[in-house]
């Protein structure tokens, strides 16, 4: 199973990045590069969990997200996908850390497509630089 691993730091505090994770309001396509509005639907939501579905035209995902915010952590689970089989997911660990807040990100990866195959070899290669990147972006916006 392709994964990767990697940490990136932000001034925010752990509450607004897990509030920034979990906010699946009319607003996240703005804020997330990999989601757009026609690939964008919540089919629930609780306390501490969301069933929704992302993407874009190329890769799209329905997902369970489940946190906790005491413990700091968001655990998405891959329910269906074009690219993505079972076992697929993220998880983000948040840490208080000197000014801000650590993200350790867990992406694990199963190909259900050829596309999604080919691009699940490439995550061990250059995954953790192109994520990183986004998210540093993506945590970014959000700091100002």
């Amino acid at each position: 199973m392709p994964s990767t691993q990697f940490t990136v730091h932000t001034t925010l505090a752990p509450s607004e990045v897990l509030a920034l994770f979990t906010d699946f309001g009319p607003d996240r396509t703005k804020s997330w590069p990999n989601v757009d509005e026609a690939h964008f639907k919540v089919h629930g939501s609780g306390e501490d969990w969301a069933e929704v579905t992302e993407g874009t035209k190329m890769g799209w995902e329905r997902e369970r997200y489940s946190w906790d915010a005491a413990a700091g952590t968001v655990t998405i689970e891959t329910l269906d996908s074009n690219l993505w089989g079972t076992g697929s997911g993220w998880r983000y660990q948040l840490t208080p850390a000197g000014d801000g807040t650590d993200v350790h990100v867990t992406l694990n990866r199963v190909g259900k497509s050829v596309t999604g195959k080919v691009i699940g070899a490439l995550i061990p290669v250059a995954g953790s630089r192109a994520l990183a990147k986004q998210f540093r972006t993506v945590l970014g916006r959000a700091e100002h």
